[in-house]
């Protein structure tokens, strides 16, 4: 192996999928023209369009309190509005929530790098068994990268009233095989939902947090002013009256998941079970295969970054069928020993 190959594979970024053009650079890579990108896990279904008021929308103030969309999941939900706050991207709720929970904390791994990044004292965990011996727990269902989904989650909250648990719901509308119970109406339970994921609108930033109104109040105060933009507020509005949209992406993924990952366990690969459109397949090298897919124009992505996997896996997510069995050629091993 080359020492710019070492170097290389060192500075892979270690957080985020969804960025094939900056892997290219790290490995020296010319960026194809088109790269078919499995390392987002964002919905890839195109929106049929939409038209903005730019010159209103940049002119303006942005509704600090995101009213009319508070007002929307307030009655999708069942919860009264005092209960909800929208934030520029889970992200930033994520980062709010470790400064109100900043102590006995743990985090359920493997999961997605920020709550590391927010909850500098957090533990880890790798089960729920003793989830009540800590103040708060935070969870991804389905998780990230695994897509695993936690049905059993809703009893383990009843079962530990002291602890308040912290649950990132980014991919709930792309579950499969289960019908979730709502959390939102246990009282210890604070609840992180993101628009990014579902429709695409990565680049807006915009999620919501459901929780109880000491939890909201605390978050306000330290929220702030204009955190959501006009633009994301906008499109959000006009996404979520929408209902057509979740229907066919719901059916989309139903139909295609479970067939990228029979079709790469056809072709000899352990796939990890994921309830979601996402799933972790091994390999002997994730960086090694990031960069050979890289190489002909396709992302996937590494996992040295997440706890418990190391790099034995890389994550893809679910794209059109004929991308998908481009990759599981691409990804067999006697295709890229060349």
């Amino acid at each position: 192996m080359s020492r710019s190959y070492i170097i290389a594979a060192m500075k892979i970024p270690p957080v985020h999928g969804a960025n094939p053009e900056n892997l290219c650079r790290v490995f020296g890579l010319p960026v194809p023209e088109n790269i078919a990108d499995f390392s987002t896990n964002a919905n890839i279904l195109t929106w049929p369009g939409y038209t903005l008021d730019v010159g209103r929308l940049a002119r303006c103030y942005p509704d600090p309190e995101c009213m009319r969309l508070r007002g929307i999941i307030s009655e999708r939900e069942g919860v009264p509005m005092s209960k909800i706050i929208f934030t520029n991207g889970i992200n930033e709720a994520i980062f709010i929530l470790a400064g109100i929970f900043a102590d006995g904390t743990a985090i359920l791994q493997p999961c997605y790098t920020e709550y590391r990044r927010a909850f500098l004292k957090a533990h880890d965990i790798f089960t729920l068994d003793d989830a009540g011996k800590f103040s708060s727990v935070i969870i991804c269902s389905p998780a990230n990268p695994t897509g695993k989904f936690i049905p059993d989650l809703p009893r383990i909250i009843v079962r530990n009233p002291r602890t308040v648990f912290i649950v990132d719901e980014a991919y709930i509308d792309f579950l499969r095989g289960y019908e979730p119970e709502k959390l939102c109406d246990f009282p210890n339970a604070v609840i992180l939902r993101s628009l990014t994921k579902i429709f695409p609108l990565s680049g807006a930033r915009i999620g919501y947090v459901i929780a109880g109104e000491n939890v909201i109040e605390a978050m306000k105060s330290r929220l702030p002013s204009w955190s959501v933009n006009a633009f994301a507020q906008e499109l959000a509005l006009k996404f979520l009256a929408d209902g057509g949209f979740l229907r066919r992406t719901r059916e989309f993924y139903r139909v295609n998941a479970p067939a990228f990952m029979a079709g790469f366990r056809e072709a000899g690969f352990e796939v990890m079970d994921s309830d979601a459109h996402y799933f972790l397949v091994r390999v002997d090298d994730d960086v090694g295969t990031v960069r050979r897919l890289l190489a002909r124009g396709m992302a996937v992505r590494h996992t040295r970054n997440f706890a418990g996997l190391g790099g034995r896996y890389v994550r893809v997510a679910t794209r059109y069928p004929e991308e998908n069995m481009r990759l599981i050629a691409a990804m067999k091993k006697s295709e890229l020993r060349r």
